[in-house]
């Protein structure tokens, strides 16, 4: 690992393998982790990896890799007596039962883990971030901020502060707020001893109230503000939908980074946002399938999901993630070039199922097949005989794509006829642009209209005229 070429702030990453995750899966959560950590703005220089039956309840690791982490941050190492949180007896000697059978191999388990420490490259500066792929307590971030003498973020910490730079509209900044509140909440700290009983007033501390108390009052009342705005701007999502529900609608989902937004801008034309960073994309974006179609197909691009995605999340963003739930078609999207995109694909269904989004018509969508050669492409095509494999960056792949669409949609479509009286004629307008016209003529009774329309907006169309 080289020395940092940047002025950005360093990491150590910290993960603990539990017996029932292979190699292979560790391996890759540690990675994504890192991408994760970079996408933050922080330069990894070092990784701790430790072989356990359960993260060690005081501060995750084992004594002695703690102060092998502590030398590459420069604290020492010790977590201070007293400082492990109060349990049941019964809790309490099955803890320590464990930690006594942990201490009796420990030397059998130095020899089996084979932890993995990569040392800081000489000269470099001890790093001032640790991130844990884990979600800890409360009192395990304060236990290795101790111990380490660094910022200590666990693997929801840092999804969480992402969202919060990522954020760019009204409605996902009041979100990630939200998410943001409840992650922070039960991990509020007293400022101070003393001074409890402080004078009262409005938004003040009332009698006995302290300073923790006083924060976390103010946290409630934040997150039900949040609540409420963000119900209001439901409706309003709600409403908007609702003028849509007749329209063609394409949902773009998948795991972050798998080439969503790149499909976006090829399939629509349009500028969206395309970087190769983890939630690039927190806004639901609607845009036309271009060249444009009669009736149109609007495509939607969602925020990408990520294994261990906080619930927190996902709560907050379930009106965005509604785009999926409602559309007419989803487009499963995977970077196929990565060696986990199977495992990415179960996540992507565990979060559309909790949505009620597993029921839509769907299809599995391989791309950056560019970065595979022809064996392993044909392979997955043994493996995946449903799925379409292309690359958004070729222009005659997603053509290609563009038109599978057009006629998957095609088929719903009947043909009938349509007289708009001349006392009607502003509904010509509605007829042109919720149906594709095969002709048009004019007789005493009106316009009438050779149209291909979905069955329902046939009916709607033809009460219209009628009523």
């Amino acid at each position: 690992m080289g020395i940092p070429t940047s002025d950005r702030p360093t990491a150590v990453l910290v993960a603990v393998q539990l017996p029932e995750v292979p190699d292979l899966d560790h391996a890759a959560n540690l990675a994504e982790l890192r991408r994760l950590v970079k996408t933050l703005g922080y330069d990894v220089v070092a990784t701790v990896s430790q072989k356990r039956s359960g993260l060690a309840r005081a501060a995750v690791l084992g004594e002695g890799k703690l102060k092998e982490l502590a030398e590459l941050t420069g604290g020492t190492g010790l977590v201070p007596s007293g400082a492990t949180p109060k349990r049941d007896k019964a809790r309490l000697r099955r803890d320590e039962a464990q930690d006594d059978a942990e201490s009796d191999d420990a030397e059998q388990d130095e020899a089996l883990d084979a932890p993995e420490v990569s040392a800081l490259p000489a000269n470099t500066p001890r790093a001032s971030v640790v991130v844990v792929d884990h979600e800890l307590t409360p009192s395990q971030i304060r236990n290795l901020e101790r111990a380490t003498n660094a910022e200590v973020f666990d693997r929801t910490g840092v999804i969480v502060e992402i969202f919060h730079r990522h954020a760019k509209s009204r409605e996902a900044r009041l979100q990630v707020e939200l998410a943001r509140l409840s992650y922070t909440a039960p991990r509020l700290r007293e400022a101070g001893a003393g001074g409890d009983r402080q004078r009262g007033g409005v938004g003040g501390r009332g009698a006995g109230e302290s300073a923790l108390e006083l924060d976390r009052r103010k946290v409630r009342d934040r997150v039900a503000q949040l609540r409420d705005e963000l119900a209001a701007i439901q409706r309003d999502n709600d409403a908007r939908r609702s003028h849509r529900h007749e329209q063609r609608r394409v949902a773009l989902v998948g795991y972050t980074n798998a080439g969503k937004s790149s499909l976006m801008r090829g399939l629509t034309m349009s500028e969206v946002l395309v970087e190769d960073k983890l939630f690039a994309t927190l806004d639901t974006t609607v845009r036309a399938l271009q060249p444009e179609t009669k009736p149109r197909i609007l495509v939607s691009d969602t925020v990408g999901f990520i294994k261990k995605l906080p619930h927190d999340l996902v709560a907050s963003f379930r009106s965005t993630l509604d785009e999926a739930r409602e559309a007419t078609l989803l487009l499963f999207v995977a970077d196929a070039s990565d060696p986990t995109f199977r495992a990415q694909l179960a996540v992507t269904h565990e979060v559309l199922a909790e949505i009620g989004a597993n029921e839509v018509p769907a299809w599995l969508l391989l791309n950056k097949v560019d970065r595979l050669d022809d064996a392993a492409q044909a392979a997955l095509v043994t493996e995946f005989p449903q799925a379409r494999l292309l690359s958004a960056k070729t222009p005659v792949d997603v053509a290609k794509l563009r038109e599978a669409i057009v006629a998957h949609f095609d088929q719903s479509l009947i043909e009938g006829e349509l007289v708009v009286p001349y006392a009607r004629q502003h509904l010509v307008g509605e007829v042109h642009g919720a149906a594709r016209v095969l002709s048009e003529s004019y007789d005493a009774e009106g316009a009438r209209f050779r149209v291909l329309a979905d069955v329902a907006v046939l009916a709607r169309l033809q009460s219209l005229l009628v009523g």
